[in-house]
């Protein structure tokens, strides 16, 4: 049995496992895919602290994933079906989709968050075919291509401002009147002449025949519908949290992990921390400052039950 279960590699769980390994705690992360997290799809992160140049996201996390294998965290791979406690022995055991299950005396859940679908005719059946949720992964695959990206924040305006290394156009389809993302990332969209905004509008169809040819938009304050021609359509319109696998009396009513400033939730011994838990703001620095908490808080609990 080990004093911690952290699920989840991204930049929460990897900073749980390096606080938890210096505090003794015998623990293994589980992780679903690679570790890394979103951020592994982030072409270059400047807003970490302590990196002077902005950093390739795939290289900040690999580092961080190098500093918990250095100090002895054990990450195996693993998908995560169901978290319990038991109410007699207060062990949870953490069961996976293979059927095999551990058991430890606390558990921290740092699963992140999933790129948030659009559910319009068209997404699914293009997907891999004109449709992405990454423009760091795919957009090579669009040199000199007309593309639209659909959203209005951080990650949309990253995003689209990346797309014009490849594309000869991006379109940058919002449904508010301006975008919500940070200042600076606004300055840079709108100084960059391949970027074209297109308020007040949301997506009703992603055309094509085999790829993407095209998006059906509408304005949202006109009523009216246009199509507009592009060969990509990358979609960034926010997360949904990778809660399904907890007990539903500890997610809020947006499906997160609700927890307090401690990442505890309402049963005691277990942790959330990052991109899935209520509060998050979704920034690389405050999801690792949750991990380091939520480790020091498994720490005392555990410490609590000799």
């Amino acid at each position: 049995m080990k004093d911690l279960i952290i699920i989840g590699a991204g930049p929460a769980g990897l900073a749980a496992a390096i606080y938890g390994i210096r505090a003794g705690l015998d623990l293994m992360v589980v992780e679903r895919l690679s570790p890394g997290g979103q951020v592994m799809n982030t072409f270059e992160v400047e807003n970490y602290p302590g990196f002077e140049e902005p950093v390739p996201g795939w290289e900040l996390m690999s580092k961080m994933e190098g500093q918990a294998r250095r100090l002895g965290a054990e990450i195996a791979s693993g998908d995560v079906a169901s978290v319990r406690k038991d109410a007699g022995s207060g062990i949870f055991t953490v069961a996976l989709n293979d059927g095999t299950s551990m058991e430890s005396k606390t558990v921290i859940s740092a699963s992140g968050a999933s790129y948030r679908r659009l559910n319009v005719p068209g997404e699914e059946e293009y997907l891999g075919h004109g449709v992405s949720f990454c423009a760091t992964c795919d957009g090579a695959f669009f040199k000199d291509r007309i593309c639209a990206v659909i959203g209005g924040g951080d990650t949309a305006l990253e995003e689209a401002h990346f797309l014009t290394r490849f594309a000869k156009k991006v379109y940058l389809v919002h449904r508010r009147d301006k975008f919500r993302g940070a200042k600076i990332l606004q300055n840079r969209v709108q100084e960059t002449e391949k970027i074209e905004p297109v308020y007040d509008s949301v997506v009703e169809s992603i055309d094509g025949e085999t790829t993407v040819k095209g998006v059906t938009l509408k304005n949202v304050k006109t009523g009216k519908t246009s199509s507009l021609a592009v060969d990509g359509v990358f979609i960034f319109v926010g997360f949904t949290a990778n809660t399904s696998y907890l007990p539903p009396d500890v997610l809020d009513g947006n499906g997160e992990a609700a927890v307090d400033a401690r990442m505890r939730t309402s049963v005691p011994g277990l942790y959330a921390a990052g991109d899935l838990r209520s509060g998050s703001r979704r920034q690389i620095v405050m999801a690792a400052a949750d991990g380091a908490t939520a480790a020091l808080e498994a720490y005392d609990y555990i410490l609590g039950l000799t």
